[in-house]
């Protein structure tokens, strides 16, 4: 029988069907011009939501899934960095596919694509909103009309994220699997010949780790203030098309999993710990001369972005201007990138 349980692996999100999702604190954009990607600054802490049944909130307890807290205006981007089989990842924003601006779906599309490629989409920041360029993600609270939700569809009703994923059809992963273990047999026979040393990307800061919130039980359950994802700034990032045929895919998901973005205030209050440290400045960021970066991939195709997509506003138009400085960085500060298990996580109705 083959498991469709979403596991947690320290904060990734392990999907059946090949995908590791990480969720990424970094930097807020400005919402005017287009900017580098932005750096990591360390993972949210994700939980079960099944965890803590007395003190969610009832209809989370009905979605199932796992949540994370998120500062109001928090940007973050999704990190694949450890999906090695190949796997076609839906993303929902507000059941709203965060590549082709569609409603929510159980069945993988083409025309438009609503689904991302895996291993070779290493990360999405934002909307797919633009040629060649993404609309970041940021986190607002439901009711004001800013999510993707609301400007989309004119009703925040669900918040959060979404992700299902598709594995290869039986046929093309055996294929797959054949041309894997061929290349680990010629890597096998050629390690010998290979000098030592390595690279790897910068280090990048971390976020301080929470510490424990001292005190008593968490408080009891009550309806929790709900958030979603809007749009922030603009940066240059592509949305690969799928090169394989659609018939390539399973018609059904492997799994799914709903994502519940809580503020930090209510995350002390479901979880007792304390919510990590609120982000750090962008200014001070540039000005110590830490890295941004580019990522370009000359053998991938762009998709192109959808209307629905491209006209959703940043949230600075809902909630006025952003008063944090700017200062761009310098061009040496911008680096090119490229040419074990827990508990299953519960999922529920959504």
């Amino acid at each position: 029988m083959t498991d469709s349980s979403v596991r947690i692996d320290g904060n990734t999100l392990q999907l059946p069907g090949g995908a590791a999702v990480r969720f990424v604190r970094t930097l807020r954009l400005p919402e005017t011009g287009t900017h580098p990607l932005p750096p990591g600054l360390g993972e949210f802490p994700v939980r079960r939501v099944a965890d803590f049944p007395d003190t969610v909130p009832e209809e989370w307890r009905a979605r199932g899934g796992v949540m994370l807290p998120v500062y109001l205006r928090e940007a973050m981007w999704l990190s694949f960095a450890g999906t090695r089989r190949p796997a076609a990842l839906q993303v929902g924003v507000g059941k709203v596919c965060a590549v082709s601006g569609e409603p929510w779906s159980d069945r993988l599309s083409r025309d438009p694509q609503n689904y991302v490629v895996l291993p070779r989409q290493p990360w999405l920041d934002g909307i797919n909103s633009g040629k060649g360029t993404v609309r970041q993600f940021v986190a607002v609270p439901l009711g004001l009309g800013a999510t993707v939700e609301g400007q989309v569809t004119g009703e925040e009703v669900w918040g959060g994220v979404q992700l299902q994923c598709f594995s290869l059809n039986e046929r093309e992963l055996a294929i797959w699997r054949e041309a894997e273990q061929r290349l680990a047999r010629q890597a096998r026979t050629r390690a010998a010949t290979l000098p030592t040393g390595g690279y790897g990307m910068p280090a990048m800061p971390m976020a301080a780790q929470a510490a424990p919130a001292p005190g008593g039980p968490p408080a009891p359950s009550r309806r929790a203030a709900a958030m979603g994802l809007g749009v922030g700034g603009s940066m240059r990032q592509e949305v690969y098309a799928d090169d394989r045929p659609l018939s390539s895919w399973a018609e059904q998901p492997a799994g799914r999993v709903f994502v519940h973005l809580v503020t930090p205030p209510e995350w002390r209050r479901i979880t007792g710990e304390a919510p990590p440290p609120s982000p750090v400045d962008r200014a001070a960021y540039t000005r110590a001369g830490l890295p941004w970066f580019d990522y370009y991939d000359q053998d991938a195709e762009d998709l192109a972005p959808t209307d629905t997509l491209g006209a959703v506003q940043p949230v600075g138009d809902w909630l006025g201007d952003d008063h944090e400085p700017w200062q761009a960085p310098a061009p040496d500060q911008v680096e090119p990138l490229k040419d074990a298990q827990g508990k299953p996580v519960e999922d529920g109705d959504w």
